[in-house]
């Protein structure tokens, strides 16, 4: 059983950068993607970026390549997500999430099994 909780999230202005840790426990021999997925009011959950492990290969959507960074420290059982250049529309519930599956580089919820509970960020 997988237990991720998330941490990190709070309010920042525009510009500003905030880094999301996600801590991991539990059996995670069979997860070979972690990922970020997020979620704002009255939208659906998207997919943010993932990295596979143990390769570590790192896959990212559009609208956050060149300003997000995801990162694996097996040592610390942790996932991190360093988000820089915040936007306004970077305001959302933050997920982390484990995936079995091989397609886990699509960053589509389906994939993916193992939830946290979210952290909170806001952008104005």
């Amino acid at each position: 059983h997988v237990q991720l909780v998330e941490s990190g999230g709070d309010s920042v202005q525009t510009g500003g950068s905030l880094k999301l840790s996600c801590e991991v426990s539990g059996r995670t021999h069979d997860i070979k993607f972690w990922a970020w997925f997020r979620q704002a009011p009255g939208k659906e959950r998207e997919g943010v970026a993932t990295v596979h492990h143990p390769g570590r290969p790192t896959y990212y959507a559009a609208s956050v390549k060149g300003r997000f960074t995801v990162s694996l420290d097996e040592g610390k059982n942790t996932v991190y997500l360093q988000m820089d250049s915040l936007k306004p529309e970077d305001s959302a519930m933050y997920y982390c999430a484990g995936s079995e599956s091989p397609m886990g580089w699509l960053l589509t919820e389906g994939y993916f099994s193992v939830w946290g509970q979210g952290t909170q960020v806001t952008v104005s």
